[in-house]
C-alpha cells in the first residue's frame, strides 16, 4: 500500500504524519479515513476547491486531472503547478507527500 506523508498543518495535522491507503483510493478519502479532517464542502463531487492539496512528491504517479478539476483548481487559494483536488487525486502504488494549504476559499468551515 502506498504511504501518504502529510506535511505539518497547524489545524489538521500539527505534527505531520504518515498514513497508508490502498491504491485506487483518493487522497481525500485516505485523509478522512485517518481522522485528518480536510475540508470537502462538496462531499467529494469535484464541485469546489476546499480539498485542495499540493503534491510535493509522487505527483506523476497520480491519475491525470480531468478538465473539470483543472477548471476548479484555477480558483484554489495558493495554486501551484503540483496542485490537485484531493477528492480527485487517486493513489497508485507510489508513495506521495502532500501539503494542505493554510487557507481555502471558504469563509466558514463545513464541519463534515
Amino acid at each position: 500500500m502506498p504511504v501518504i506523508r502529510i506535511l505539518p498543518h497547524s489545524e489538521y495535522c500539527p505534527q505531520g504524519t504518515e498514513i497508508t491507503a490502498p491504491a485506487g483510493t483518493s487522497i481525500c478519502e485516505a485523509l478522512l479515513d485517518n481522522d485528518i479532517r480536510i475540508e470537502h464542502a462538496c462531499d467529494m463531487s469535484c464541485a469546489c476547491t476546499t480539498c485542495h492539496v499540493i503534491v510535493r512528491e509522487g505527483f506523476s504517479s497520480l491519475n491525470e486531472p480531468d478538465e473539470d478539476e483543472e477548471d476548479l483548481l484555477d480558483r484554489a487559494w495558493g495554486l501551484e503547478p503540483q496542485s490537485r483536488l484531493s477528492c480527485q487525486a487517486i493513489l497508485a502504488q507510489q508513495d506521495v507527500v502532500v501539503e494542505i494549504p493554510k487557507y481555502t476559499i471558504n469563509h466558514a468551515k463545513e464541519n463534515h
